[in-house]
């Protein structure tokens, strides 16, 4: 019988680890068994697994609070229903790294990032406790810029390390057919992203304003979220909600990069963002902030666009992209050109059944 891999997530609602998790387990199809947990009870990701695969979703309401009640409730669980691994997602998992200690069971931990209360420093108790609980445990992580902090201020055992970079489906983006857009004037400005705190996406909206004043343009946001209604307000007080579209989540994410004349990325914190890969793909010039490994992913060319976290730099960035639509172009393909020969998806897919079957 096949392995049988339990995933705990924090949410399975669609962000970078659920597609990236989706990716892993349509292409290992039977050969693995899935059992997810989302802690928050959002499966929204289950989208993206094709049909046929062996995956369950329990139905269990698990008890709040990181404490020995709860976790003597994972570690009878753990032990009544053992899988083959237990596969552990960032810091919100990590009360099952906990009561995993002691049953005996193979851990893998993948850390993706953090949150905007991790955004500019690392919070003591947290360190501790993975330096304890993960020391023993094989831990992936897909940033040059984590796997610093796991040897450097977690201070894990370097040969418990796993850098595997996140990977994609090129040809998934190279071929999309546009999404078609409200009819306006001016460049697309375009991103993907949850509406969460972290992505900031009200410095996007406000630096857009800043470029509205400049020349013509459109400001296209794929995705959906807690921070929606917050940023349409913002969107109406500035004067540009006219000039916004809020398309909310999408299935097909490439048409909207097909249909982009620039990708913004405007977050506080990220590591290896896989929208940013699918904008690459695509062919995009990029904005970024200048989060985690972004800068080491783009295409040097692309390095002038990457700026300090701050609205008017951001929208600098933009202005300078745009005003130089050959060079914009030169950008772009440089993009495309770095993501085929980094980080094509067989290569990660290869690192994880490495590391699933060490």
């Amino acid at each position: 019988m096949p392995p049988e891999l339990l995933h705990i997530f924090p949410t399975f609602a669609v962000g970078g680890a659920q597609t990236r998790f989706a990716a892993i387990a349509n292409h290992f199809g039977r050969d693995l068994r899935h059992r997810i947990i989302a802690l928050d009870g959002k499966l929204d990701a289950r989208e993206k697994l094709r049909t046929g695969l062996d995956v369950s979703f329990p139905d269990i309401a698990w008890p709040r609070g990181s404490n020995p009640t709860t976790w003597r409730r994972i570690r009878a669980y753990l032990r009544e229903a053992p899988p083959d691994v237990l596969i552990t997602s960032n810091w919100g998992s990590i009360d099952w790294a906990i009561a995993r200690l002691g049953t005996g069971l193979r851990h893998v931990h993948t850390e993706d990032g953090f949150g905007p209360e991790e955004r500019d420093r690392q919070l003591t108790r947290r360190v501790l406790i993975r330096r304890l609980v993960l020391r023993r445990s094989a831990v992936m992580v897909p940033s040059r810029t984590l796997q610093r902090i796991a040897t450097e201020i977690w201070r894990l055992p370097p040969g418990n390390l796993h850098y595997i970079p996140n990977g994609i489906d090129l040809t998934h983006f190279e071929t999309a057919t546009p999404a078609p857009l409200p009819p306006g004037d001016g460049p697309v400005v375009g991103t993907i992203a949850a509406l969460r705190p972290e992505k900031n996406l009200a410095r996007l909206i406000n630096a857009f304003a800043r470029l509205r004043r400049l020349r013509p343009a459109r400001l296209v946001i794929v995705g959906d979220g807690p921070e929606r209604q917050a940023l349409q307000t913002l969107a109406s007080s500035l004067g540009i909600a006219q000039d916004i579209q809020f398309a909310g989540h999408s299935l097909t994410p490439e048409r909207f990069l097909a249909a982009f004349d620039i990708f913004v990325l405007s977050s506080d914190t990220e590591q290896m963002p896989l929208t940013l890969l699918e904008a690459m793909a695509a062919g995009l010039p990029i904005a970024a902030t200048d989060v985690g490994d972004v800068r080491a992913m783009l295409a040097a060319a692309n390095a002038p666009f990457v700026v300090p976290r701050n609205e008017e730099a951001l929208a600098r960035a933009m202005e300078t992209v745009l005003a130089d639509p050959a060079r914009a172009r030169t950008v772009g393909a440089a993009n495309r050109d770095r993501a085929a020969a980094e980080f094509d998806q067989r290569a990660m897919f290869e690192r994880y059944r490495a590391l699933l079957q060490d």
